[in-house]
């Protein structure tokens, strides 16, 4: 059962690995593409970046191959290297299809690195805004058009250890973004700690990894509309405050980072298990992570609140993205749409419950992009377990994908994210007001939106 889990996470972790931004030139964004997406497809077709597929992958490939049988699919299941495919690019020898992380697709759709894909869609008769969660649609619009084919949707919230909270006299209410006041009370009483260090974390804000959830959550923002950096703002300086707050009352952040980064995150000797956290900030994959140690773990789990109380999260997921000058564009638009189809994700459901079938395992369901493959999928295979906190775990997650918020599209995404953390850091370590944090970012965040922007 564990060998399992760990194939769905490292999929799942490939969805939100950080991509370098591309340096170079290629055509104007804005000048479209002449590619021929209709027709039949067939011929070769060389795709990369479908790394480390595990039973919902290889389903879906199994799906496509059957359903374009005159397609011939050389797949390349390296990781995406940026440095790597912008050398492609520029060569003119690319793949047709290509997978990376969504929130960076409109970097490289600025510089004309890849094509957009309206055509594509209307070619196989897809309406994005139906056929997907809108802001995860959103995060893959720039300059009006549509750059990716999404999938997967990895929505964070809250898991709690109710073990940990109950010794503490603390309920899973107290454990409330929309309240800093008394989520930090709530912290204190949790937090525990030895010769100075902390030992229990009343709340793991996973502060570097989840900065656009917390800065998005408690009123900020971190891009405009037409996707430049807002970064210097007096909202995201009083979320950064009050995260400060939370990591603060728990030591400091270096000593936090410290802990969290002595976790066994995929081990039997995890932070749950070894009840080093109270609560902690999570995607939905890593319930999966936990479920093989359901006899040595207590866990619930609440939404993330914005600053009214509401449930909130952030998308988060890969895409595929046609390059410029791939030289089937016709074959890589209808295998990427058919390996994100409906009845793709179905098969990839049939397969996941058969193997948890033969582990033993439980169905926490697929988060896959798609709301209606979301909701079959549910349908079918997530029953009741018998434990009710996880149940009630699988349950939020559920709830929460409701709420999604794209963080917005940017021609200098990889920069503004960069700056942002760099921000987030500094001024919970103390190295500088968040003020000051957050104007240096801008500086350099807007600076690279400039350049994108000018295709310098």
């Amino acid at each position: 059962m564990k060998r399992h889990v760990l194939g769905l996470t490292a999929t799942a972790a490939a969805g939100v690995m950080l991509l370098g931004a591309c340096s170079g030139s290629g055509t104007d964004a804005a000048g479209g593409s002449a590619a021929d997406f209709s027709g039949d497809a067939s011929g070769s077709l060389s795709a990369w970046g479908f790394e480390n597929a595990d039973d919902v992958g290889t389903s879906r490939l199994d799906y496509a191959k059957k359903e374009l049988p005159d397609v011939d699919v050389q797949l390349d299941q390296a990781a995406f290297d940026a440095q790597k495919f912008t050398t492609l690019v520029a060569s003119g020898n690319v793949p047709d299809v290509v997978q990376m992380d969504r929130r960076f697709v409109a970097t490289y759709a600025a510089q004309g690195l890849i094509q957009p894909l309206d055509k594509c869609y209307e070619a196989q008769d897809i309406d994005p805004d139906e056929a997907y969660y809108p802001w995860v649609a959103d995060e893959m619009r720039y300059d009006d058009k549509i750059w990716g084919v999404p999938q997967f949707y990895q929505p964070p919230a809250i898991i709690v250890n109710a073990r940990v909270l109950k010794e503490a006299g603390v309920s899973a209410d107290d454990i409330d973004t929309s309240d800093i006041d008394g989520l930090v009370k709530a912290i204190e009483k949790v937090y525990q700690e030895k010769g100075g260090n902390p030992t229990v974390l009343g709340l793991d804000p996973v502060a570097a990894g989840s900065p656009e959830l917390w800065i998005q959550g408690l009123g900020g923002s971190i891009l405009d509309e037409d996707g430049a950096p807002t970064l210097d703002t007096p909202e995201n300086a009083a979320a950064i405050e009050d995260l400060k707050r939370i990591t603060d009352a728990q030591g400091g952040y270096a000593k936090v980072k410290s802990l969290g980064d002595s976790f066994d995150l995929f081990g039997e000797k995890n932070q749950f298990v070894k009840d080093q956290v109270g609560a902690q900030v999570d995607n939905q994959w890593y319930v999966n992570v936990l479920s093989p140690y359901l006899d040595d773990i207590d866990i619930t789990a609440v939404p993330f609140r914005d600053k009214n109380g509401e449930p909130f999260t952030v998308a988060s997921g890969q895409s595929f993205v046609i390059p410029t000058g791939a030289k089937n564009p016709g074959a890589a638009c209808a295998w990427a749409t058919t390996l994100t189809s409906l009845d793709s994700w179905l098969a990839a459901g049939d397969a996941r419950a058969k193997t948890l079938a033969d582990d033993g395992g439980v169905n926490t369901g697929l988060f896959t992009g798609s709301p209606e493959a979301d909701k079959q999928i549910r349908e079918k295979y997530v029953k009741k377990t018998g434990d009710a906190g996880l149940d009630q775990t699988i349950q939020t997650f559920y709830d929460v994908a409701e709420h999604g918020q794209s963080i917005g599209a940017s021609p200098a995404g990889q920069q503004v994210k960069d700056e942002l953390v760099n921000a987030v850091t500094s001024a919970l370590l103390g190295d500088k007001t968040a003020e000051q944090a957050l104007a240096d970012a801008q500086e350099n965040a807007q600076r690279a939106y400039d350049q994108a922007k000018s295709g310098s």
